[in-house]
Parts: C-alpha cells; structure tokens; sequence
C-alpha cells in the first residue's frame, strides 16, 4: 500500500517542471533555497495522509501562476524538490515564430511500411489558433500545462498556414479546425490576468461568467472569414471544443450564427459532461439550464439559415460527485431531449487535476469537505449503462441500478419509464420471435404452393416482374 502511495504523491509532482535545488546535505535551510516560496505537506506527510495530500494539491493549484505564483518547495527526507514558479506565457510574436517552424504535418516515415497513422489526417488540416484556457474544468490539467491566460496567434500567422495546407499534395479543400484548448478563447479573460495574474479564488465562468470577463467573438469571426476566403479553401471547420456558456455571456449572435452557417460540419460538439447540479459543482461547470438554452438557440439558427444539423454533447459517468441518483437524473434528461449517446466517457484519474485529488483523497481540495466518489467496478458500470439505458446489452445493469436507487418508477410501459419490466420484455422477445418465425413458415408455404404448379422456386408473378424490369434497357444518365 505505501509503494501504491508513494507512486500517487510521485505523479502528484512530476507533471510540472521540477528540480532538485545544488548540492543539498542536512545542514542546508529553506531560506538557503528559495527567497519567495511556499512549501507543502512533505512527502512522507503526503504518502500517510490524504488530507495532507488534499492541502498539498490545494496550494500547487493556487500558485500556478507565473504573475503572483510562488515556487513551491516539498520535504524529501533531508532535501527539498523544487518547483519553479510558472514560466510566463509567450507573446504574440514569440508564439508565431513556434509556428512559423518548418514542421513536416506528417507522421514520421518509419510508420509507412505499417500503413501509416490514420488519425494524422485531423490534424495535418488543422490549425492551432491558441493556448491556455480560462475554464478551467476540475478533470482537465490544461490549467497547469498551459495556464489560465490564452494566448493566440496573428492572422497573418494563421493564414499563412493555411495557405501553405492548401499547397499540399493531399489537400482537398477542407481545413478541419482552427482552435485551441477552446476554440472560441482568443484573448485574455480580463485585463487583470496579464498583469496581475488570474484570481486566486475565483473562476472566470464558474459558477457563473465573472462580471469583469471579456466576452468578444470579435477576432475569432474575421478570423475564419479571412481563413474560408482563401483560393482552394472550400470550407472550415471548427471542431476544438467551444465554451457555450461563454458563447451564451456574449450578446451579440454573430458568432454563434456564422459558426452555425459555416463552420459545423454537420455536427457540433459541446461539452456539458453532466445535468445534475452537485455533479457541475465539483466539475467547474455551468450549471442551471445554461446549456439547454444553448441547445434551443443553436436548432433556432440552423433552422433559419436552412440547414439540417446536430449537436453531440459530450458526457461523462462516474465523476466525484456523482451518486447513482445523479446518473439517473441525467439518463431522464436525455430520455427527454430524445437522445442517446454512442459513446459515453467513465472517469478516470488523470494525474495533475482536481478531480483526481478528489477521487483519490474522498475530499474536495478547495473546501476539504468529504465529496462522494463511485469507486466500485459495479457501480460505475451502472452509472455508465444508466447514459446508454436503451442499448439491450445495457438492461440488467440499468435494471439493478433503478433497483438499488428506489426508482423502480422508472421500469413499466408508460413513456416516462427508462426500461420495460422483465416479464413484459421477455414478452415481447417472444412474440417478435414468434413473428419471425411465423414469417419464414409463410415464406416456405409459400414457395411449396409455387413449386406445386411447376414453377420455379421464385414463383411465376416473380418472373413476370422480373422480365417487365428487363424488357427495356435502362437508360444511362447523362
């Protein structure tokens, strides 16, 4: 168990930049190490406590940040490991020089003889417009890989780009995205961010869009415009993820009516992971019925400008949080937008989020108030079976979950109901048999009663139809 520990609290460090600081021995002071810095939980602290671990995580994940973020310093034995402070982000004309570099946009050569790599093809006509987000979702570690404040490439860079995409041998007129961690994250969230670092304590959208957030699709539309104008270019996509709730904060529709017109590639895909309300809270997502008026004005638009197109929510089983009565509350709403997912993502720890310190740990780090966290093999299989309650191989599971929960309201024959009892499902497997079987044995009378008058097996009003279909040649189209 301690070696299982000690691997946890290992993953814990090694997603930043770390080091061990000069030549240290058991003499060496703090103050001899770092001027300005704060220290965590030693690792031994870490590896027998998880509300250790808890503290530990709460104080890296408030420090990532390279305008007031301290370096963080943790105990080993009789050294420290060190992690520097946040780098901060390139500039504009620094990040354009990243991608002005002569980049193959192909898989390497040694992967030829093996039939290539298929999933180059997505991003060889991509285009990446930006980095770091401002969301910041519990699961995701994008807060620590890139930061909170976006940076984002010129036009000029990006067009420059996309013309030499379309100067590939390859290319067929599709630019498959242009985006970023969120697609619609051109700029810094505020003013503040870039001087004097994101809010400690605070989100930018969660649990609702901060009254200082710059909310401007602006930049973004004469982007794409400039990008879908180009000669060979017959359209461009944008299938990075998009914030909707930040999409809902602007009160100009542009955007949303130019994504919709242009952009979508007949489905677009929008993350709402969850619809229950204690589940959002942990996930750092918007809560309340933000999506589903997002969802309205998206099929509002598409009807107006004459298009027939979808949205694919992503969505995720078994996040802390999570109780068997928040998966069923999510199975009811996609029974009543009449929808049902082929793919449905089950969490799983990454190193590096909160969401994982709260799986691991039982406690939500910025609170360090016990959080529920389905753990067992069993139930997350249930809560995952309970997004997908209509696929047969999925009914027992559903079933024991309804069960378990007290909701067998939910198992009849009245539309609201989620499945259908087992006595009135093996009914009705039954008489669908019985149908089958019954066809077959008409079918088989059927030919007898032909074979019987010195026909063919197929019948003589068979062959008849089959020489008045080739009586006359069929005309070719021109």
């Amino acid at each position: 168990m301690k070696n299982k520990l000690s691997i946890l609290s290992i993953s814990f460090m090694l997603m930043i930049s770390v080091c061990i600081v000069g030549c240290m021995n058991k003499q060496q002071t703090k103050e001899e190490i770092y001027d300005d810095y704060v220290e965590i939980p030693s690792y031994k602290e870490i590896c027998e406590s998880k509300e250790a671990y808890a503290k530990a995580f709460k104080i890296q994940y408030d420090e990532q940040d390279p305008y007031r973020g301290k370096a963080i310093i943790q105990k080993h034995g009789d050294k420290y490991l060190v992690q520097n402070k946040p780098e901060v982000p390139l500039n504009r004309e620094e990040l354009d020089a990243v991608y002005a570099l002569p980049y193959a946009k192909d898989y390497h050569p040694i992967y030829k003889a093996m039939g290539g790599i298929p999933a180059i093809e997505e991003v060889k006509f991509g285009i990446v417009s930006s980095r770091g987000c401002f969301g910041s979702c519990s699961f995701c570690a994008i807060t620590f890989h890139q930061g909170r404040a976006v940076q984002s490439r010129s036009h000029e860079s990006i067009l420059e780009e996309a013309k030499y995409i379309t100067e590939l041998p390859d290319f067929k007129g599709y630019i498959h995205d242009v985006g970023g961690p969120t697609a619609n994250f051109r700029h810094e969230a505020c003013k503040k961010q870039i001087t004097k670092g994101a809010c400690k304590h605070r989100q930018c959208l969660h649990p609702e869009p901060c009254k200082n957030l710059k909310v401007d699709h602006t930049d973004f539309v004469e982007l794409l415009r400039k990008v879908r104008s180009l000669p060979k270019v017959k359209k461009v996509f944008v299938r990075s993820g998009i914030r909707y709730d930040y999409v809902m904060a602007d009160k100009d529709n542009k955007f949303m009516r130019e994504l919709i017109e242009h952009h979508v590639s007949g489905q677009l895909k929008v993350a709402p992971e969850h619809i229950a309300e204690e589940v959002l809270q942990y996930m750092q997502k918007p809560a309340g019925n933000t999506y589903d008026r997002f969802r309205q004005k998206f099929f509002d638009i598409t009807e107006k400008v004459g298009k027939k197109q979808y949205i694919i929510p992503y969505l995720m089983s078994s996040h802390p949080g999570s109780t068997l009565n928040s998966a069923i509350e999510l199975a009811e709403y996609l029974r009543d937008i009449k929808y049902q997912p082929e793919q449905v993502q089950d969490f799983y720890p990454t190193p590096g989020t909160l969401s994982t310190t709260m799986f691991y740990t039982g406690l939500d780090p910025l609170t360090m108030k016990p959080v529920y966290v389905p753990k067992s093999k069993h139930e997350k299989a249930m809560q995952r079976a309970l997004l997908q309650y209509s696929a047969p191989r999925n009914y027992e599971l559903v079933h024991q979950a309804l069960v378990e929960a007290g909701r067998e309201d939910l198992i009849g024959m009245a539309p609201r109901c989620l499945i259908k009892p087992r006595e009135a499902r093996g009914y009705l497997n039954r008489a669908n048999s019985n149908k089958k079987g019954n066809k077959k044995t008409d079918n088989k009378n059927h030919k007898q009663r032909n074979n019987s008058k010195g026909g063919s097996s197929k019948g003589k009003n068979t062959n008849e139809r089959n020489s008045k279909n080739t009586s006359k040649p069929k005309r070719k189209r021109r």
